[in-house]
């Protein structure tokens, strides 16, 4: 286990209720870039439902004090199920099972129902986040659980996990705007020929059966918008057979809270709306995360969840626009393989040691795929080395 440094003897506390912490002093620990690790993403969800024990969701934030000063936290869930993760671990629980044992409850440090990149360890320094770490290990083993796991953290924060964690990596499709376009034009300039003339006719589609649309950050958005947006999500798990995890109480408590994070877009036909797109906001990337629409129109989801989203980023300067998990059919769209990580502490070692090498071979694997997949490209010769893979 990794040793802290003399530095940080700072007391950890589990804070059970977000809530309870001033959010000025939660909001210190980050710089303020990502909107999914603010108090009040955080908080909202604990307050207006999206997170619940009922669906395997208890907060256990983990936190170091010094005195009454809070120095460095880990948003941390007690789960007891692997719901709402996108980092998969169901083979892990199985093989506990067969052998007799409890994989759950285990601790997770994550953004519920967010598989984005960004800060899981919020502290100012190396020690700091070592100090976390080491804190969560502490953690599950004083409270005897299984595992802890925490996904989709930047790539600086690899260095704090010690030796008896393992690191997986898996792939998302990432539009990054490295080449300086200032126009959704250039962005079809820089592409090749088949893709550039598919994307025109999706959008052209669309536009000849009069479908428009809508671009709101949440203080332009009316109450009938979010009810809408949320319709749309409504309906989407329904129709795949998922629980809906977000609340209309939480979009409203977004677009007052963070009300420049959130960007709703909406498809209209005649005057009403028929598809939509939930996206958060940070200070260079988009993220999307919803959608949902009412009708079956061909292209209308590229449009609605991409085009639309790419659009924005050009117009609002920002360089990248990360449009969910998984989908290999972003690539034809400009959307190219970047990596995601996640590092994994299994108490028990026997699972431990065969968890350590399934991961390995996991990610061999992953990097043969990417390399697979970046031949894909659709972009003219040369900007894919220039860009390089996403880390």
């Amino acid at each position: 286990m990794r040793r802290s440094s003399s530095t940080w003897k700072a007391e950890p506390r589990i804070v059970r209720d977000l809530r309870t912490v001033d959010p000025a002093d939660w909001d210190r620990l980050h710089d303020g870039r990502d909107p999914f690790v603010s108090h009040a993403f955080l908080s909202g969800l604990e307050a207006c439902g999206c997170v619940r024990p009922e669906w395997g969701w208890q907060p256990r934030h983990l936190t170091l004090w010094d005195g009454t000063r809070l120095v460095a936290a880990a948003p941390g869930y007690l789960k007891h199920n692997s719901h709402g993760e996108f980092v998969f671990d169901h083979a892990w629980a199985h093989a506990f099972a067969r052998h007799g044992r409890d994989y759950f409850p285990k601790w997770l440090g994550a953004v519920p129902y967010s598989p984005v990149t960004g800060p899981r360890l919020l502290a100012p320094d190396a020690e700091g986040r070592a100090a976390l770490v080491e804190a969560v290990e502490v953690l599950c083993r004083t409270e005897g659980l299984s595992s802890a796991h925490v996904n989709f953290h930047q790539a600086g924060e690899t260095a704090a996990f010690g030796d008896g964690w393992h690191e997986r990596l898996d792939l998302q499709y990432h539009w990054r705007n490295v080449d300086g376009w200032g126009g959704f034009g250039d962005f079809l300039g820089a592409l090749g020929n088949r893709a550039r003339k598919n994307i025109r006719q999706e959008r052209a589609r669309l536009a000849a059966v009069g479908i428009g649309f809508r671009v709101l950050h949440g203080d332009e958005a009316a109450d009938e918008d979010l009810a809408a947006m949320h319709g749309f999500y409504l309906q989407t798990f329904s129709e795949y057979g998922n629980h809906p995890a977000l609340t209309l109480g939480f979009l409203r408590h977004l677009a007052r809270t963070q009300p420049r994070s959130l960007v709703v877009i909406l498809a209209d036909h005649g005057g009403v709306p028929v598809a939509g797109a939930l996206c958060l906001r940070g200070a260079d990337t988009l993220y999307g995360r919803y959608w949902g629409s009412a009708i079956d129109l061909p292209g209308l989801h590229f449009e609605t969840c991409y085009y639309q989203g790419i659009e924005y980023c050009l117009r609002e300067g920002l360089s990248r626009f990360e449009p969910g998990a998984q989908g290999e059919h972003k690539i034809a769209r400009g959307f190219l393989p970047a990596r995601v990580r996640s590092h994994h502490w299994i108490a028990e070692p026997a699972f431990d040691a065969a968890i350590g090498a399934w991961c390995r071979d996991e990610a061999a694997s992953v990097l043969e795929l990417e390399k697979v997949l970046q031949s894909r490209s659709p972009y003219r010769h040369g900007r894919l080395a220039r860009q390089g893979p996403a880390g």
